[in-house]
């Protein structure tokens, strides 16, 4: 909250505050309804498929659930750039252990920022590892925290087909859902998206005259 506080403006502009805290928010993960939406994943099509026909989170459900950049050319690949900054992943103690690490008083400075960024970006938005922290994303971090822009929205949509593709794959083989890392806090809010979209077709199918 206070890295937030520090970066209000900055983090507004971009609607960044707004996804960090609906992705801490307590909202509660029911997965029996997320896994029951998951058998009906197809990754040929990257669709829910039910009766009525295809329907899947689009850039259009991006930008108005979470506001994100969709549309900013992207120039440079993210993965491919070497950051400035530098943290420790490796025998830290998980995520505990790296905000311990990484926690400070006073002035928020960049290199804090960027720790946080990173954080979030590992485990609420690209589908990192959730048992502790990685260095993958940090260049993206650093970009954010330096107030680079990038279509961060689009590698949400993309990270969110990737959750669908683990959880069905998992289902089909039998296994645990597990602990896995990703967008789930925007799978939550696209479900009812896409809930009310197939409520308001089934009703106006069924509202259709009959010939």
């Amino acid at each position: 909250m206070r890295v937030s506080h520090s970066n209000e403006v900055q983090w507004g502009e971009r609607k960044l505050d707004q996804c960090i805290m609906l992705s801490i928010a307590d909202m509660h993960r029911n997965e029996s309804p997320l896994i029951a939406a998951s058998y009906f994943w197809s990754d040929t099509l990257s669709a829910f498929v039910f009766g009525h026909g295809p329907a899947s989170p689009t850039l259009a459900d991006v930008l108005m659930l979470t506001g994100l950049d969709v549309s900013t050319a992207d120039s440079i690949h993210l993965f491919d750039t070497m950051p400035s900054a530098k943290v420790e992943t490796r025998a830290i103690g998980g995520w505990s252990g790296y905000i311990q690490k990484y926690r400070r008083t006073g002035p928020v400075n960049k290199k804090e920022q960027t720790t946080v960024l990173n954080m979030w970006l590992d485990k609420f938005v690209f589908c990192g590892r959730s048992a502790g922290p990685t260095s993958v994303y940090l260049s993206a971090a650093e970009r954010l925290a330096n107030g680079g822009r990038f279509p961060l929205g689009r590698y949400l949509l993309g990270s969110t087909y990737h959750l669908l593709h683990q959880v069905s794959r998992k289902l089909l083989l039998g296994e645990s859902i597990g602990k896995l890392g990703g967008p789930w806090w925007f799978l939550i809010c696209g479900s009812v998206s896409i809930c009310t979209s197939i409520l308001s077709s089934t009703c106006s199918h069924n509202a259709s005259p009959k010939t």
